[in-house]
């Protein structure tokens, strides 16, 4: 569960907490140590709670980017020759239409 449900639950204990007698800023102050290690143990789950990991994330969006131009390039390079194709098929058709395939002979 994330997003905005979260933060309205989070305010809501806040409020609650605050009626009930507990500092604000305390509160504020628990919950911001709680989420710092929330986040810590996601990443040390994830595998990216290293110094390595900043470079590690680098590299793999300089992959995925490298992976996206190939994809672009094979489907640009594919739609070129389906182009070429069609043309050297009309050329042909029209060459036999016109009757130039009697030059062959």
């Amino acid at each position: 569960m994330s997003g905005p449900e979260n933060s309205g639950v989070l305010a809501e204990l806040m409020a609650q907490a605050a009626r009930e007698g507990a500092d604000l800023a305390t509160m504020r102050a628990v919950a911001e140590e709680a989420g710092e290690l929330s986040a810590t143990r996601a990443l040390t789950r994830l595998g990216l709670a290293d110094e390595d990991a900043r470079a590690d994330l680098a590299e793999l969006r300089e992959l995925l980017g490298a992976w996206r131009d190939a994809k672009r390039s094979v489907w640009k390079a594919a739609a070129g020759w389906v182009v070429r194709l069609a043309g050297a098929l009309l050329l042909t058709g029209l060459a036999v239409k016109l009757g130039f395939g009697a030059w062959l002979k």
